[in-house]
Formats: C-alpha cells, sequence, structure tokens
C-alpha cells in the first residue's frame, strides 16, 4: 500500500479533486468530488451523494484513479486504488456526519479508496512517474 506524504494530505485538503472511472465498455468518466479527503496515510474517502455514473462504474470494477492539481504551482498526484463501499458501519455514520457538519445531503454511501499507487502529475520530464505504490 501507497503512503500519502503530509504534502499530498495537504494539497488534498486545499484543492479540489476529481475521481476517474471506466464503464463497461471503457468509456471513460470523470467528475469532481468535493468531499474527497484524506481517512489516513493509506486511505482516502468520499461521500457518494448522487449514485450515478461514478458510481455504477465503481461498484462494477472497483477501479478509482483520483487527481489533485495545485495549478499555481503546477503540481499535482494521481492516487489510484481499489473502491470499498461503506453503508452501514461506522465509516458510513462519519460519513453522515461529515455531510450534516458541512450542510450536504446524506451519503448513499462512504467511498474508501485504498491508496494502491501515486503518481506524480507534475508540470515537466517526470509528469506520470510512479512515486509510490504496487500493481493493482
Amino acid at each position: 500500500m501507497a503512503t500519502l506524504t503530509e504534502d499530498m494530505q495537504q494539497m488534498l485538503k486545499d484543492q479540489l479533486s476529481f475521481l476517474a472511472t471506466a464503464d463497461a465498455a471503457g468509456d471513460p468518466q470523470v467528475g469532481p468530488k468535493g468531499t474527497m479527503r484524506v481517512l489516513d496515510a493509506h486511505h482516502l474517502i468520499y461521500n457518494e451523494h448522487t449514485a450515478k455514473q461514478a458510481w455504477a462504474n465503481l461498484q462494477a470494477s472497483h477501479k478509482a484513479a483520483v487527481a489533485v492539481v495545485d495549478h499555481a504551482k503546477f503540481k499535482g498526484y494521481r492516487f489510484e486504488g481499489l473502491a470499498e463501499f461503506h453503508t452501514d458501519d461506522q465509516i458510513y455514520e462519519d460519513a453522515l456526519a461529515y455531510a450534516k457538519a458541512h450542510q450536504l445531503p446524506p451519503a448513499v454511501a462512504a467511498v474508501v479508496i485504498p491508496v494502491q499507487r501515486i503518481y506524480k502529475l507534475d508540470a515537466g520530464p517526470n509528469a506520470g512517474d510512479l512515486i509510490d505504490g504496487e500493481a493493482i
């Protein structure tokens, strides 16, 4: 499992993240996830509110990629892992509390992404380099 550095964790806190998935035909889907946050040094979490395309894609393959970029610094990361769904445990209860505290609709599920690979998205020759992780 890959480890989120303090810099990565801060960027996830400060910047909007985008979740990428693909449907059964391999067609890509990407969209912002305003509730994406760090669960711990090895896991991301977000509240699934809409239960639409990304949700369906994740349920089918579990494959997730999360990109976050600080545009002003031309620096970013892509985190990859296999999504896990929580709908009736403490993680889900915590997601409901998060939604309430931020005046958001209740979550359909809490989606946890164990970070298995981290890639650099910085501008320049190192863009796309694997920083940490293992094959999915």
